[in-house]
């Protein structure tokens, strides 16, 4: 359902009638205007682009999304070529409706939206400028209504289970399997010779790898590592080599040991759960479906709504990925943890998002403009509205440390306006400048993420 008109920011008005208009769109509107069509057969929509997602996520979320809309005799066929699908279901006249999902790479998607051969374009990366600018007749993708985030996605790193390393870094990463590091000694560790296990090219999981690692360094894969077209084969072979080091999805850690990264002079993380909720840890990405401003076709709009609604979110929890739900998370205080951040720890929990700034701005990014709804809802069904909320600043160093402090603190406050102006009243805000960072400051990417507000609640 759309959020109480209510609990929308004042000043806020076109994004009010975008959702109005949305919800009449996908709520109000009789069958016929989803079904109805001139042929028995028909194509309703084409997307285009992430394999990531086009692989198994986005047929799945269509497919609940026909369940929701009450079709029957779903299945999903194989499309014309390598890498295509498309979901089929029946309306209860007998009329069938057909999704089309190709799923060949990122930027084929924002190709295909500028040549009208799709409707909605998934990526397992945001919109580049360039990209941008090349649409912008057809409106502003980077655009609330056009940008939507519909899942998180990581990685984790594992060993064999005797390997005493615990900790790893993007850089060593990288050199690893770029095969410039050859043996375990070389990086503090023991075993000798370094055997690297790798994904498939067709697999999503090497897509972030190469994004998020590879590429970020500068660095492509080895041509003597070991690819795998099974996450389970995988893993359970490094979990056999003790000279081995692979790469998987969350589920597939199986009886390998996975380490903590860090990323530049960031704190090393584990592969958990909550840490790739609030985007913390170094291995986690946002994953997209694009659509253009002002789209007309409902099946666009109701898709993107679906997949944000609590059964979408768990469709993509099924998928392996990582759901928006906001959550209560407890953490553990350590010595590294500032004194005060230290007793907020050992007394509240920390909730599993995290508020994040468009480049350059202090305005809140996308994710984190709906995530303002995800919390309010997480406060007021938990009866956190009165003095229960802390919300932590942090961002990216300064010349002055003041400086860095009291920026990291004015980001707190632009969450606490808006979430203020629904009736939260705040136990704390506070900024702790560049401490505890989660990125690398030395490229705009790792201060962008450093740049974030954490909400805690008692």
């Amino acid at each position: 359902m759309l959020p109480p008109l209510s609990r929308r920011p004042a000043d806020s008005w076109p994004a009010t009638i975008s959702w109005l208009l949305l919800g009449f769109i996908c709520y109000a509107l009789p069958w016929s205007v989803f079904a109805a069509q001139p042929d028995a057969s028909t194509t309703v929509l084409r997307i285009q682009g992430s394999n990531t997602i086009g692989a198994k996520l986005g047929p799945a979320l269509v497919k609940g999304l026909f369940e929701e809309r009450g079709l029957r005799d779903i299945h999903i066929q194989q499309g014309s070529a390598e890498n295509e699908q498309r979901v089929v279901g029946r309306s209860a006249d007998g009329r069938e409706v057909r999704i089309e999902v190709a799923a060949h790479g990122s930027g084929t998607g924002f190709v295909a939206l500028k040549d009208g051969s799709a409707d909605l374009a998934a990526s397992s990366r945001p919109i580049k400028a360039s990209e941008v600018q090349q649409l912008a007749a057809l409106g502003d993708l980077k655009s609330r209504a056009a940008e939507q985030i519909i899942a998180l996605d990581g990685l984790a790193i594992i060993l064999h289970p005797s390997n005493p390393l615990s900790t790893l870094n993007t850089e060593q990463l990288a050199r690893i399997f770029a095969g410039e590091v050859r043996t375990w000694e070389e990086i503090g560790g023991r075993g000798g010779e370094i055997h690297v296990y790798a994904r498939d090219d067709n697999s999503g999981t090497y897509d972030t790898f190469k994004e998020l690692v590879l590429a970020a360094h500068g660095k492509v894969l080895a041509a003597n590592a070991k690819r795998f077209e099974s996450s389970e084969q995988l893993s359970d072979l490094v979990s056999q080599d003790v000279h081995g080091i692979g790469f998987i999805g969350l589920p597939y850690i199986r009886q390998a040991k996975a380490v903590a990264i860090a990323d530049g002079e960031s704190q090393p993380l584990p592969p958990s759960t909550s840490q790739i909720a609030t985007e913390d840890y170094p291995l986690s990405r946002r994953l997209f479906f694009y659509v253009l401003p002002g789209q007309a076709n409902p099946w666009a709009q109701a898709l993107v709504q679906f997949a944000h609604s609590p059964r979408g979110q768990a469709i993509v929890e099924q998928n392996g990925f990582i759901a928006q739900t906001v959550q209560a998370i407890q953490v553990t205080p350590n010595p590294a943890m500032p004194d005060d951040y230290r007793t907020l720890a050992s007394q509240a929990r920390r909730l599993s998002v995290n508020f994040r700034f468009q480049e350059g701005s202090a305005t809140l990014d996308n994710k984190a403009q709906r995530d303002l709804e995800r919390v309010l809802d997480y406060l007021q069904s938990h009866d956190k509205l009165n003095q229960q909320v802390v919300l932590v600043g942090f961002g990216d160093p300064k010349l002055d440390p003041a400086r860095a402090a009291l920026l990291s603190k004015l980001r707190a406050m632009a969450v606490r306006r808006e979430l203020a102006r629904h009736g939260v009243a705040f136990r704390e805000i506070t900024g702790l400048g560049d401490r505890l960072p989660v990125a690398a400051n030395d490229v705009e990417d790792g201060r962008l993420k450093n740049r974030r507000v954490e909400v805690w609640v008692y």
